[in-house]
């Protein structure tokens, strides 16, 4: 755990702390963002289609979403299972989907269900079973709660995979990044890399909040997504430098706290 200085607050996570991660595949990640609206499932599906170009076999995971369009399906899940090269169910991509677009445990009591954290392993191994990797793609921010005692951070601890952590590149994406890694360090996980995707196209000194976040988050940049209207996923994979996911680290770096 990275130390807090005196007068500093961190906002704890559920997650049992330094907890012992239960799955071992090492080629599988779980994919978190600064806030929602992101980018997570666009560098989702670009991890997928850049381990689908080394000949992996690859499936994309969305364990909950919230918000379905017109023929009940989510926007998201439609392009993980898209972007993935195995055959799976839908129940084993998406293990809970909720009509409405609001935090998933208001989502999940308004709909009478309570989201368990067991049934969204058995789905995962069972991807992971049939698959070289699976990337699984989380819901709004790291700490965003799942039920009333779980959260997404628990989640991620329980399925022990390294996290990588999408920064939406827009004012406040230091803090909003900072906080991040601190809450997968604090959760004993380890961020596997991060990257910078450009959701705010007039964003004033963007490269030198790059650079800021590339001094303090103790994990490699995995590459810079630039603004796109219609965001191309193979090209946003040919951005990606999946030979630094090797090189990630447990924590932000210790110059943050200078």
């Amino acid at each position: 755990m990275i130390p807090v200085p005196p007068g500093m607050f961190v906002f704890p996570c559920f997650a049992t702390k330094h907890e012992a991660p239960t799955l071992q595949e090492e080629m599988s990640y779980f994919v978190t963002g600064t806030d929602t609206g992101v980018g997570k499932t666009l560098i989702s599906c670009a991890l997928l289609h850049a381990f689908a170009a080394q000949g992996k076999r690859v499936a994309g995971m969305k364990p909950v979403a919230a918000g379905c369009d017109e023929d009940g399906q989510n926007e998201d899940v439609k392009q993980l299972r898209a972007a993935s090269n195995i055959l799976a169910s839908l129940g084993q991509i998406n293990p809970y989907s909720f009509l409405q677009p609001v935090a998933p445990h208001i989502a999940a009591r308004n709909a009478g269900v309570r989201i368990d954290l067991a049934r969204i392993l058995n789905s995962y191994r069972e991807l992971a079973s049939q698959s070289d990797v699976v990337i699984v793609e989380g819901v709004g921010g790291f700490c965003v709660p799942l039920n009333d005692t779980q959260d997404s951070a628990d989640l991620a601890l329980q399925l022990g995979r390294p996290v990588i952590m999408v920064v939406g590149m827009r004012l406040g994406c230091i803090n909003h990044a900072l906080l991040t890694a601190l809450a997968i360090s604090d959760c004993g996980l380890k961020c596997a890399g991060w990257v910078a995707n450009v959701v705010d196209e007039g964003m004033p000194a963007l490269q030198e909040n790059i650079e800021a976040l590339e001094r303090r988050v103790g994990a490699p940049l995995l590459g810079v997504v630039p603004y796109q209207e219609q965001p191309d996923v193979r090209a946003v994979a040919a951005q990606l430098n999946l030979a630094l996911l090797a090189e990630g680290s447990d924590g932000i770096s210790p110059d943050t706290h200078d």
